[in-house]
């Protein structure tokens, strides 16, 4: 059977849509959470296949190397361990009370250093050298990775270097450390439904901080797997809590397997909103602009009346007289958002394809913004690089030297095309038009379409005449060895602002 990958256009994020994990108790969210997890444990074998596919040789996580096995006994013995505490944690009552607490300790001081043979000490990791060394061409963009569960520094490494060698740039790791298989989990429904911040959270949060704020960069592209989705959406959610959206617009973000339960990125200005979800076509071409000094506002009312006139908001900072222009259609804080699943990985089932994919017959959804490619038909695994990695984006040889020497143009996913995601007519209103998801990869898929007008006629008058590709619709893709995709939008002198206001857009 071939394989068909569904494509779930990114939610409006209106009024109508209610992200419950902010506004719900979180005890009644966990309750949730328990409940799915048992519904879709079916697919919990799916986690570790194929068992035996090493696309990427001893960068895969269950290739028979020395390292890897020893991470796979540890975490064995952690299961049996954990599992064992678990079951006889009610008997501890039986004993006396200075008995049950220390036993207690011990665990946990046993756990954690066994825990430290997989974690090591740094929590900041990079990519090597002979995977991809820095280029000229891309001093001004920083790759940043936030693993999932179960990833010692070993793995953590190999997932750097894997993505280093796919898209020809060094990767900086911000090390999401493993307690064990079970406790991860268990840190996950802590996580994503009390909102509490772990260390590398934090870490995670200070860093791309940080990095935003350097004037030597103007694109940060995060990458997360699994758990870091959970852990890189509350990143995500302090940075638009305090950060000015000029920096935040420098911000690409990319998913793997995502566990979170929701992801935001707002639109700047409610005309944005309302013309992407009512005109699509006239927001393509709508331009929102903000100047850095004082202007007069053109009103919202104005623009509705007239949709391809530039809209001229407010902005005090200095007197430097610069202009930031934006289509409508992706008039938002964050850049872009992309999210990659397997419709059989537990994780992304139990996670991104359970929020993401809901029909809206109920205000009680969570927001999850952001354009997702959902692979059919037994692609199976939630491994990054032997799952993921290796089906998605998958490594060419050298003919002469049999070393890896990138990503492989002749690529099977890239090539499906898609289908449309089973959404329910409530959510006709919900999601973005097509011709927008289809010119929001900045450089219009392959180049057979360079303007919004050309997208609009090709796809709303023909769209029955043409099947579209994965590789149209995917902006990572364009990334693949060393690329990058056409940047059409307007970008502020660096002596000036120091920032491209846009630029990923």
């Amino acid at each position: 059977m071939s394989s068909v990958t569904e494509f779930y256009r990114s939610q409006i994020g209106n009024e109508a849509v209610i992200n419950y994990a902010y506004t719900d108790f979180p005890w009644r969210l966990l309750a949730k959470d328990v409940y799915y997890f048992f519904a879709y444990c079916w697919a919990l074998p799916w986690v570790l296949f194929p068992l035996n596919k090493f696309g990427s040789g001893e960068l895969d996580e269950l290739y028979p190397s020395f390292m890897n096995i020893f991470c796979l006994t540890v975490h064995f013995f952690l299961l049996i361990f954990q599992l064992a505490f678990l079951i006889t944690l009610p008997f501890v009552l039986v004993f006396p009370a200075w008995m049950g607490v220390g036993g207690i300790v011990a665990f946990n001081l046993i756990n954690r250093l066994v825990c430290m043979l997989l974690n090591g000490k740094d929590i900041i990791f990079h990519s090597d050298e002979k995977y991809a060394q820095e280029r000229p061409e891309h001093e001004h963009e920083q790759w940043v990775f936030l693993n999932g569960v179960s990833v010692g520094r070993h793995w953590m490494k190999m997932n750097l270097n894997r993505l280093a060698l796919t898209f020809g740039r060094p990767v900086l790791g911000i090390h999401n450390r493993t307690s064990g298989v079970i406790f991860d989990v268990i840190e996950c429904l802590i996580q994503r439904n009390f909102s509490y911040a772990t260390t590398d959270v934090r870490v995670c949060y200070r860093h791309l901080k940080d990095i935003l704020y350097d004037p030597k960069k103007s694109k940060v592209v995060f990458i997360m797997h699994s758990q870091g989705a959970i852990e890189g959406g509350m990143v995500l959610d302090w940075l638009l809590q305090e950060m000015p959206q000029d920096l935040l617009a420098k911000l690409e973000v990319y998913t793997f397997g995502a566990a979170a339960n929701h992801f935001n990125n707002p639109h700047r200005h409610v005309i944005s909103q309302d013309l992407t979800r009512s005109r699509p076509h006239e927001a393509l071409q709508a331009l929102v602009s903000e100047a850095c000094y004082e202007t007069p506002v053109t009103t919202p009312l104005e623009v509705k009346k007239d949709p391809m006139m530039t809209a001229s908001v407010v902005r005090r900072s200095s007197s430097l007289t610069s202009y930031h222009t934006a289509s409508a259609a992706k008039d938002r804080a964050i850049g872009h958002i992309e999210h990659y699943t397997h419709n059989t990985d537990f994780v992304a089932i139990w996670g991104i394809l359970h929020f993401a994919t809901n029909k809206m017959a109920s205000l009680q959804l969570p927001r999850f913004l952001g354009r997702l490619f959902n692979r059919s038909n037994g692609h199976g695994g939630h491994l990054l690089v032997q799952h993921y990695l290796d089906g998605m984006f998958p490594l060419k040889r050298d003919p002469k030297t049999g070393e890896f020497i990138g990503a492989d143009e002749k690529n099977d996913f890239m090539e499906e095309v898609i289908k449309f995601g089973v959404e329910g007519t409530a959510m006709d209103n919900a999601r973005e038009a097509f011709e927008i998801s289809y010119g929001g990869t900045g450089g219009f898929g392959t180049g057979e379409i360079s303007t919004p007008i050309e997208v609009y006629d090709q796809f709303l008058h023909r769209k029955h005449k043409k099947d579209v590709k994965v590789k149209e619709l995917s902006r990572l893709w364009m990334y693949r060895n060393g690329m990058s995709p056409p940047e059409t939008s307007h970008v502020l002198a660096a002596d000036m602002i120091g920032i491209p206001r846009n630029s990923t857009l």
